[in-house]
Formats: structure tokens, C-alpha cells, sequence
């Protein structure tokens, strides 16, 4: 038996085609693609489309999933709202909020909003999502499987929090392969030859973000669990933790783009 059932997938870039996978995984009763593009269909359950108007007749999505470009909404999202009275409309698009794609769909729509992230490609991800008016508890549960298939799902009741969910989480990505770069560069500034510089820089942070993981303790008791008194790392750790380097940039950072996601959701 089906564990998804059938699906409308709006959009099939990288995070569509993640999350399309992780659905693939679960067992996918049926689902249709929509993408200009038409990449080739990854399995038999899958028919991807061209255009809204190459959608069969009979298909009947239980969940429609808006995983467009943000500038494309306005143009997109009006031609599925013949959906919007039978099916939960999932959007992963940022900066679009529930207002704003309410009234490209209808008053009547049962819009989720979330905020993915790329590790959702290796089924890491975290989502964090938030009902808007007239979401049954149904469908946030389908909702939560959709997301569940590509990492970890939070939910929150206040859609402003969104903001810096999608400078925490939706931009983390960024910041942590910044890190690695940066390791990866400083090394071989101490003469690390480069291809060793780079095995010990991702290792070092994908092995540090699995134990982490793994881990009860919190950040911070990780992070004294690895400084001796006196040692290397203590020596680098104050340099770092000066009032002006990464307690201050980080955020400095967080807040900038909290505000720039604040400016693209009007």
C-alpha cells in the first residue's frame, strides 16, 4: 500500500526533485510534475508535464505542492487554483507568505508554508512549516509526510517566525560551506598540501555536524569538550570568539538577512 498518496508537484528544481525522490522512497501512489523543462520522469508512478493544461483530467492531487520560483508565483499560481478546494496547497517557496498566495489561489485555499533546506537532497534536511486559516489537521499531517521524506519537520503557529527560519536554516547551508572553504583555504595558507586540505576541511565539518547530531549535549559543551585548557584550540577559539569576529558577525549576519527575507515577503 501507498504510503504518499497522489501528489501535484509545481516545479521541479532541486528541491522539488528531493522531495519527489524522498516520496519515491516512502512508496508514491501516482504523482504529476509540472515543468517546462520536462526532465525525464524518475519512475513509472511519476508523469511529468509540460504546462498546467497537460495535467489529466482525472488526476485528483490530495496535496499540490508549490515548489516554484518565488518571481514565478504570480504568473504560476493562478492556474491550479482549480486545486485549492480539494487539495492542501504545500508551498516551499520563499518570501511568498499564506496572504500573498491566498490571493493568487482564492479566499478558499488551505495553504501550508515551510521553509526547506538543500540537505533535503541527502535526506537531511530541516523544514520548519506553518498552517494558514482552514488547514485541516489532516492535511497538516500529510503536509508533515511530504516534508518528514526529505529530513526533520518543526512546526510553528506564527508565520513572522518564518523570517528567521529562513536565515537560520534556509541560508545555514551557506554558512557552514563558507566554513569548510575557509578551513580548506587556511590550511593550505600553513602550507597543507591542497587536496589534503580539502579532505581534512569537509571531513572535519560533516563528521563534526554527525556527531552533533548524534550527541545529548548541547553545542557549547561539544564544542569545551574538544578545548584542553591552554591548547590549540583555545589559542584559535579566542581569536574567534572575540566581541568583534563571530559572536558579533553571525549576528550581524542572522539579522541582515532576516530583514532582506522581511523585504521580499512585503
Amino acid at each position: 500500500m501507498s504510503a504518499i498518496p497522489p501528489i501535484l508537484l509545481v516545479g521541479f528544481g532541486k528541491m522539488g526533485g528531493a522531495m519527489l525522490a524522498g516520496w519515491r522512497e516512502q512508496g508514491l501512489a501516482r504523482a504529476v510534475a509540472v515543468d517546462p523543462m520536462q526532465p525525464p520522469a524518475p519512475g513509472p508512478e511519476v508523469q511529468v508535464v509540460a504546462t498546467a493544461e497537460e495535467i489529466p483530467a482525472d488526476f485528483s492531487p490530495t496535496a499540490v505542492v508549490l515548489a516554484v520560483k518565488p518571481q514565478s508565483a504570480a504568473a504560476t499560481l493562478p492556474l491550479y487554483a482549480r486545486f485549492a478546494g480539494s487539495a492542501v496547497m504545500l508551498s516551499i517557496m520563499a518570501g511568498q507568505t499564506i496572504r500573498g498566495i491566498a490571493g493568487l489561489l482564492g479566499p478558499g485555499a488551505a495553504i501550508v508554508r515551510s521553509m526547506p533546506n538543500t540537505p533535503a537532497a541527502v535526506r537531511q534536511g530541516i523544514t520548519v512549516a506553518v498552517p494558514g486559516p482552514g488547514v485541516s489537521e489532516a492535511q497538516r499531517e500529510l503536509c508533515d509526510m511530504l516534508l518528514q521524506a526529505i529530513g526533520k519537520v518543526a512546526w510553528v503557529e506564527d508565520e513572522g517566525l518564518i523570517d528567521p527560519v529562513t536565515a537560520v536554516s534556509g541560508g545555514g547551508p551557506a554558512y557552514v560551506f563558507l566554513l569548510a572553504e575557509l578551513l580548506e583555504k587556511a590550511a593550505i595558507e600553513q602550507g597543507v598540501p591542497a587536496e589534503l586540505a580539502r579532505l581534512m576541511a569537509r571531513q572535519t565539518v560533516s563528521g563534526s555536524g554527525a556527531l552533533l547530531a548524534a550527541s545529548t549535549e548541547d553545542a557549547a559543551q561539544l564544542r569545551i569538550n574538544v578545548t584542553s585548557p591552554k591548547g590549540t584550540t583555545e589559542r584559535a577559539l579566542a581569536v574567534m570568539m572575540e566581541a568583534s569576529a563571530w559572536p558579533d558577525t553571525i549576528s550581524r549576519a542572522i539579522a541582515a538577512a532576516t530583514a532582506r527575507s522581511r523585504e521580499l515577503a512585503g
